[in-house]
C-alpha cells in the first residue's frame, strides 16, 4: 500500500480562485502582479488546472498574502463538513443557550450612524449653551 501526500480531491486551481475571490482580487490584478508574461486569460487557465507548478503557486500565494499550503491543502468537502458539524452539534454554544442571533450589518451601520448624529447634535447644543454663557460673561463686565 502506497501513501501519497496529495489528495486527489483537491483542485489547486479552484482553491486559488476561491481564495482570490474571497480576498476580492481580480484576475487582472493578479496577472499584473505576476509580471509581463501574465494576463487575465492566463490566470483563468491557471485556475482551471488541478495541479499548479510549485514556483507559480508560491508566487501567487505571496501576492495573495496567504500560505501556499492553504491553496495546496484546502479541501472544500472537509471544510463544509467541519462547518456543518460545528453548527449542528452546538459545540460553539459555550454551555449557554441564547437562541438564534442574527446580525444585519446594514441595520447596525444605520444604528451607528443615528447614534453619531445624536451625539453630534448634543455636542452642538452644549457648544451653543457654552457660547451663550461666554457671551453673558463677557457682556456682564
Amino acid at each position: 500500500m502506497t501513501h501519497t501526500t496529495s489528495n486527489p480531491k483537491i483542485h489547486e486551481g479552484r482553491n486559488l480562485k476561491r481564495f482570490r475571490e474571497m480576498l476580492g482580487i481580480k484576475q487582472d490584478f493578479l496577472a499584473f502582479e505576476l509580471g509581463e508574461d501574465w494576463n487575465q486569460q492566463k490566470i483563468s487557465l491557471l485556475e482551471q488546472k488541478e495541479k499548479i507548478d510549485s514556483d507559480i503557486l508560491e508566487q501567487v500565494a505571496a501576492i495573495l498574502k496567504i500560505p501556499a499550503e492553504a491553496i495546496r491543502n484546502f479541501d472544500e468537502e472537509k471544510a463544509i463538513n467541519i462547518i456543518t458539524n460545528t453548527y449542528h452539534d452546538h459545540s460553539n454554544d459555550n454551555s449557554f443557550n441564547q437562541g438564534t442571533f442574527y446580525l444585519n450589518p446594514v441595520e447596525k451601520i444605520i444604528q451607528l450612524h443615528e447614534e453619531k448624529i445624536a451625539l453630534y447634535e448634543r455636542m452642538l447644543k452644549e457648544k451653543d449653551e457654552m457660547m451663550g454663557r461666554l457671551e453673558r460673561l463677557i457682556g456682564g463686565k
